[in-house]
């Protein structure tokens, strides 16, 4: 009887041709289509994120299951999505990468599957995880399979957030309920022209309402980090956000369990910037760059900057102390004075509350006049979203260090961590003007009755302005009753807040017990 079986050989053949069909995605057509709109495919993506000859496949022979709608005789590589694990920067990392070439990268229930797969390997081995997304949505020839696999990974989404820092790259179409992963992670990246996020579509709008506008203006990623401010970065093309992804990375720790990485760091930690003695204007209706400020004190003036353009009258940032990696929130005198809005509120509490999970201590540089006052913050519930930051501040337990270099005025001064929110050092610089309001408002109510007998009020109002601005405009009535906790010369931050962690880096402070607390969202 003649051997049927397949000789070893043989055998390697066949799995070196499936291997290199399922690598071919959706053939050299769909591939040359990709490339000709300016896009990576789901494995060059891969490629350049991790570093060279690390990257492992996972579920590369999972396919579909369905028989819907002709789908048993149609072939899809991988079930259009790339999942697996490798290094970046020689630590690991969990990834998925939705193939656009094999139809359309639509989420099928098996591709689900596949995702879920990677989230649950990341939570186990404490890694984080991170997602290029480019998909034309559910895979309406599965019907509710498809809607069920969202489902089964916003769930882990969830869990997994302030486990594992989770990072979502939109390098194509996210549409419906397919924004609601990236938007549950903790960071998302775009890429300007190709990578668009909305609920419904120009078409379905153009049908309900009759509005017409564009993928682009609705969903792109200007529209994103801009305006909706659900977005942290937009980037030029696929190359720069995989770059920025690699960045955002090294500040991070691998999971909750661990500290982020120390890199070592030539730039002394005992260095006095003499610029920083001249830095704050004279007069306190001057603006300054607090950008520029916060470049002389940290380690060769680099930052990571996120959410740049959405809400710029507040910073918040990555970067390094003596290699050590901070987290930042700074006021913005250039813009809006540097005061405390809606949308600056959130953006500020999802920062803090982000290092807080990944054990980054958290730095505030404050110069903040107030509030915005007006109907359209009240009627926006400023009440509710600066709520948000006194909890964030509150509940964080990581080390945090307030640095007063100019106004801290009335409430937005405790929403910028004052001492009774928590912070394990303030430092004031001789410069901070601590209280209730700005002088001009309070000697006006304070010395009204003076300024209404005086037989010239202007004259009367100027000099009880100085008089208060000399008496309480300064940080020393607060460092008398200990709300202050050093007053230094501006040269003297840096070494200052690099002695200041060093001292608490083993900072033990535990909350009551909870299951969890209730923000106001």
């Amino acid at each position: 009887m003649a051997e049927l079986l397949l000789t070893t050989a043989e055998k390697l053949e066949n799995f070196r041709q499936k291997s290199a069909k399922i690598e071919a995605m959706g053939g050299p057509k769909m591939v040359e289509k990709q490339k000709s709109m300016g896009k990576l495919t789901a494995r060059e993506s891969i490629d350049l994120l991790f570093d060279k000859g690390t990257f492992v496949e996972i579920d590369k022979f999972v396919t579909h299951h369905s028989t819907f709608f002709g789908m048993d005789k149609k072939e899809v590589p991988a079930d259009a999505v790339v999942c697996g694990y490798g290094k970046v920067n020689g630590r690991t990392v969990f990834v998925f990468s939705q193939d656009f070439t094999s139809m359309g990268g639509s989420m099928g229930e098996w591709q689900a599957n596949k995702i879920c797969k990677m989230q649950e390997m990341a939570m186990a081995m404490g890694a984080p995880i991170v997602g290029f997304n480019d998909s034309g949505g559910a895979r309406i020839q599965e019907g509710m399979y498809s809607l069920s696999g969202y489902g089964k990974i916003f769930f882990r989404n969830t869990r997994a957030s302030g486990v594992v820092p989770q990072i979502t790259c939109i390098m194509g179409p996210t549409a419906g309920g397919a924004v609601y992963s990236p938007a549950i992670m903790d960071f998302i990246l775009m890429v300007k022209g190709t990578g668009q996020m909305y609920i419904t579509g120009p078409d379905v709008i153009k049908a309900a309402t009759g509005e017409i506008i564009t993928h682009e203006e609705l969903g792109g990623a200007v529209t994103h980090t801009k305006i909706s401010g659900n977005a942290h970065w937009a980037c030029d093309n696929d190359e720069e956000c995989i770059a920025t992804v690699k960045e955002l990375l090294s500040y991070l720790p691998q999971s909750n369990r661990e500290k982020p990485p120390v890199i070592d760091c030539n730039d002394p930690i005992d260095r006095m910037e003499e610029k920083l003695n001249t830095f704050i204007p004279d007069s306190s209706n001057r603006v300054f760059n607090m950008r520029n400020l916060i470049k002389l004190v940290v380690d060769n003036g680099e930052i990571l900057e996120v959410a740049k353009d959405y809400a710029p009258n507040i910073l918040t940032l990555f970067a390094r102390m003596n290699g050590q990696t901070v987290g930042i929130i700074a006021n913005q005198p250039q813009m809006m004075s540097g005061c405390l809005d809606v949308n600056c509120s959130d953006k500020a509490a999802r920062h803090i509350r982000f290092c807080d999970c990944f054990n980054i201590p958290i730095l505030t540089f404050v110069d903040v006049p107030g509030f915005l006052p007006g109907k359209g913050q009240e009627w926006s519930g400023i009440i509710r979203h600066g709520a948000k930051m006194l909890y964030a501040y509150a509940e964080a337990t990581v080390p945090k260090i307030t640095i007063i270099v100019r106004k801290a005025y009335g409430g937005s001064y405790m929403a910028m961590c004052s001492k009774d929110m928590g912070p394990d050092m303030v430092i004031a610089w001789p410069t901070a003007q601590i209280a209730v309001m700005g002088a001009e408002g309070a000697a006006n109510i304070v010395f009204r009755k003076e300024i209404a007998a005086a037989e010239d009020p202007d004259a009367k109002r100027t000099e009880l302005i100085k008089e208060y601005d000399a008496t309480f405009n300064n940080p020393y009535i607060a460092a008398a009753k200990g709300h202050i906790d050093c007053v230094i010369e501006p040269k003297q931050t840096r070494p200052t807040i690099i002695s200041a962690l060093e001292a608490f880096k083993d900072k033990v402070d535990k909350l009551p017990w909870k299951k969890h607390g209730n923000i106001p969202l």
